[in-house]
């Protein structure tokens, strides 16, 4: 990691293709267009783009809830949960039903519906019963969490990291104030 790899001197750095590369975005979008899950065209590309940005400022709330003051925890919690069924699962929900597709974008998946599928379980994590007003957004889930490959990731045992627990958060809390 002293050879340069880290252009920024910051993880994640994945090494694919012969090439060393830097910043999740940049991986994922590589990852995706790879695997043939960034979408036919650049207008399918667009949509991909947008649903993923909606769902990373999500998921951003998610990763940082655990790392909320005790007294602060409720509050965030509850603005998570606001967001979650007011800003961004309705979009969810209004483009699967709009579309009529199995998948947000084009009819086939992309990177946009594996992002929506994580931030869904990590959201159901918090309050099991979020998805009950989105009809669209629970047969998707459904459908997502049947494809193989997705299925066996959500499988006990898999590589799918649990929700951080105290010792974690303990753990990463003293690793950035020393």
């Amino acid at each position: 990691i002293l050879d340069g790899s880290l252009m920024f001197q910051q993880l994640p750095l994945v090494e694919i293709d012969g090439m060393k590369m830097v910043q999740t975005r940049a991986i994922l979008s590589y990852i995706a267009g790879k695997y043939n899950l960034y979408g036919k065209d650049l207008k399918e590309r667009a949509f991909i783009d947008m649903y993923v940005e909606g769902i990373t400022d999500l998921m951003h709330m998610i990763m940082m809830f655990p790392f909320s003051p005790p007294e602060a925890k409720e509050k965030n919690l509850a603005l998570i949960m606001e967001r979650a069924t007011h800003r961004y699962f309705p979009v969810f929900e209004k483009a699967l039903k709009q579309h009529g597709q199995d998948f947000l974008v084009g009819n086939r998946v992309s990177w946009a519906d594996v992002q929506l599928i994580e931030a869904i379980l990590a959201v159901e994590e918090k309050t099991p019963a979020v998805l009950l007003g989105f009809p669209q957004l629970q047969a998707f889930k459904t459908r997502m969490s049947n494809m193989p490959a997705i299925k066996k990731f959500l499988q006990p045992g898999s590589p799918r990291k649990p929700p951080p627990d105290d010792h974690y958060v303990a753990t990463v809390l003293k690793v950035l104030t020393d």
